[in-house]
């Protein structure tokens, strides 16, 4: 759970989600917030093992703060890792049912979905409406992806499936990070999956998106499209090469254990 100036949403967000899903762990990274956050996340900490924060020094993007958290837990040895904001807008009653798919269907990722039926926004101005429908089937035209809401930032992964996608590897650091997941995850031929949730507007603080950010999503994936495709696909096209090339050297059919990684 990123956070920066969160202070007014932190402690009833932490305490909605002990209270949902209370066998979860819980990390707070926070970006050095000026106004506390960090302070509030150390006491949460303090009264319950299952909170833990790492405070970063510097507010370098959202990005940035993903790949720490999600290497900090890839490094504790969990087995599912969750994105979620600290702003009450993703609804901590709803990663059960999140947990619940990624574990019945053996999916690798679970993307929290508000353009899939079932799923909806509330206090969403029509603009706002319009510029992430409009971002997401974009950047799903473009870069060939599945998914109906590739900007979602309530997610489930499997440590399979950041494992493959090699996430330090990745440098988107605004929100089009979400999107840069996803296509490292697609070309790897994981299993994405969606779950409807209801996305709901913060009551308190300000919104971190802006049309700079948007801009700079559209530039990228727009880049991303044009260019060759990313490192997961080269890899994956030389393993399946490689297992071919046995098959043919030796040959008998089976099937190579990198095959469908």
């Amino acid at each position: 759970m990123p956070t920066y100036n969160e202070a007014e949403n932190l402690r009833q967000t932490a305490t909605r989600l002990r209270q949902a899903a209370p066998s979860v762990h819980l990390l707070v990274v926070d970006d050095a917030s000026p106004d506390g956050t960090g302070r509030i996340a150390d006491s949460l900490a303090a009264a319950d093992p299952h909170i833990h924060v790492l405070h970063r020094t510097v507010k370098d993007g959202l990005g940035a703060a993903y790949r720490a958290g999600m290497d900090w837990a890839l490094h504790q040895g969990y087995d599912l890792i969750i994105e979620m904001d600290a702003d009450g807008s993703h609804q901590p009653e709803q990663l059960p049912a999140l947990l619940a798919r990624i574990l019945d269907t053996g999916a690798d990722i679970v993307v929290g979905s508000r353009w899939i039926p079932g799923g909806r926004t509330v206090n969403w101005p029509l603009s706002r409406r319009l510029i992430s429908r409009t971002g997401s089937a974009y950047a799903r035209t473009a870069l060939r992806l599945k998914a109906r809401d590739v900007t979602s930032g309530y997610r489930v992964y499997t440590r399979r499936a950041l494992e493959t996608i090699g996430v330090q590897r990745l440098s988107s650091q605004g929100y089009c990070f979400q999107i840069d997941m996803l296509r490292h995850a697609a070309a790897a031929g994981l299993h994405i999956a969606e779950e409807p949730i209801t996305f709901v507007e913060r009551q308190h603080g300000a919104s971190k998106m802006t049309p700079g950010i948007v801009a700079e999503a559209m530039i990228r994936v727009t880049a991303w499209a044009l260019r060759r495709p990313p490192a997961a696909i080269r890899d994956r096209a030389r393993r399946e090469q490689g297992s071919q090339g046995i098959r043919d050297d030796i040959s008998v059919l089976r099937t190579s254990p990198d095959e469908g990684r």
